[in-house]
């Protein structure tokens, strides 16, 4: 199938909402934490195939600000699952060229977690040839509020005028300030909502949503999503007239 798809009309930036981990899990007779040890494998499929096509930068809503309210044993669980998976894909990330990113609340996070990302962000820093961002304690309405407030500051400091102020400036304050517009979000699991996602980001993305649950989800997935992709005409508020 990968033959169809076009490298030239490729998402510069796909963001991938992981959903299903606990449902597969179920599905198996298992707890969910196995939902998330699975999970894990279709992360490092999707992140080698994406790296593979030229992807340039890829997303991945790891853990949201909501998911701290979940049951503590599958809150460790999967702090510790983080951790062994960084530790594990530093190799991997090296010889892909891949460049590890981080985006949310990162003090939130036990000091294990953040220690072990940090390291793992610092050794691949000068990466080139994709940018991996896990958005860990993450949430976008959080995200925005962070942005307003630090903007305030500068306001009422007199370091940027309120004239001053567009989309150009609050991207600068945003946690994704050196990334690019999200062009494609795919949610797997049969789901339709967005989730507290990256809301600014998106506002021109196309969506994919698949019924497949994430640890089910493989390159072969993948290649579904991005061929809906190019079958689409993306307008920007223009008419199809216009584009053409």
């Amino acid at each position: 199938m990968e033959k169809e798809i076009d490298k030239n009309n490729l998402p510069k930036h796909l963001a991938i909402i992981m959903d299903g981990n606990g449902r597969w899990a179920k599905k198996q007779g298992m707890l969910r934490v196995f939902g998330h040890e699975k999970g894990t494998k279709s992360v490092k499929q999707t992140v080698e195939s994406c790296a593979k096509l030229g992807i340039e930068f890829l997303t991945l809503y790891a853990f949201s600000t909501e998911n701290w309210n979940r049951p503590k044993i599958e809150v460790d669980t999967l702090m510790k699952l983080l951790i062994s998976a960084l530790k594990k894909e530093l190799k991997t990330l090296q010889e892909n060229n891949i460049r590890l990113n981080a985006i949310g609340n990162l003090d939130s996070l036990p000091s294990g977690v953040k220690k072990e990302l940090q390291e793992v962000i610092t050794k691949t820093e000068n990466n080139t040839r994709m940018t991996l961002t896990l958005a860990l304690s993450y949430g976008a309405r959080d995200e925005i509020i962070n942005a307003v407030k630090i903007i305030s500051e500068k306001v009422k400091n007199n370091i940027i005028s309120t004239d001053a102020i567009d989309e150009s400036i609050i991207n600068q304050h945003l946690y994704t300030q050196n990334m690019p517009d999200v062009d494609l979000v795919i949610r797997t699991s049969g789901e339709h909502r967005i989730s507290n996602f990256l809301l600014w980001q998106i506002a021109y993305a196309e969506f994919y949503f698949t019924e497949v649950l994430w640890p089910d989800f493989n390159e072969e997935e993948l290649q579904k999503a991005l061929i809906s992709y190019q079958k689409r005409e993306r307008r920007f508020g223009k008419t199809s007239e216009q584009i053409r």
